[in-house]
């Protein structure tokens, strides 16, 4: 099978070299230079050197369109992206799984333990619920006692008595 390829790839590359040889032979007729005088060749080359410049004249102005082409596609792009406006993003929709269907959807098949998140979390006690409440009574408390001077006198009595 790929002797044959090989085979149809040589006999087209082969193909494609006569084919050129054929195109040349047709609009490139070979000259006679050896019999030329030296005016007539300095007149052909002459004819020779402003084809040539009439080529690279057409090959500019082909590169110029190309390239205004270009940017006039890019500048039409840009008008349609504006014209539909921003893109809006869809409401997403929560979906609700537990950890094992989210496990066997990511892993597959490969997963088969069972996983409990709630095992790991910490247990919370409801007494230092109380505790807090029972402190802001105690801070209210102390507020109404050493409101005035004297509750100022106490606390700085206390205070300083404690530091020494």
């Amino acid at each position: 099978m790929l002797q044959i390829a090989k085979q149809e790839l040589e006999r087209e590359e082969e193909e494609r070299g006569r084919e050129k040889q054929r195109y040349l032979a047709e609009h490139c007729t070979p000259l006679a230079l050896a019999s030329l005088p030296l005016a007539e060749l300095q007149e052909l080359c002459r004819e020779l050197h402003a084809r040539v410049d009439r080529v690279d004249e057409e090959r500019y102005d082909m590169q110029v369109r190309v390239s205004k082409n270009i940017n006039e596609i890019e500048d039409l792009n840009q008008k349609i992206f504006d014209l539909r406006g921003k893109f809006k993003r869809p409401a997403l929709r929560r979906v609700r799984l537990s950890a094992d269907a989210m496990m066997q959807a990511l892993l597959g098949s490969k997963h088969k333990v069972s996983m409990d998140l709630r095992a790991n979390l910490k247990q919370v006690k409801k007494d230092d619920a109380e505790k807090e409440n029972r402190e802001v009574g105690d801070w209210r408390k102390n507020i109404d006692a050493l409101s005035g001077m004297e509750g100022r006198k106490k606390k700085f009595e206390t205070s300083g008595a404690g530091q020494a």
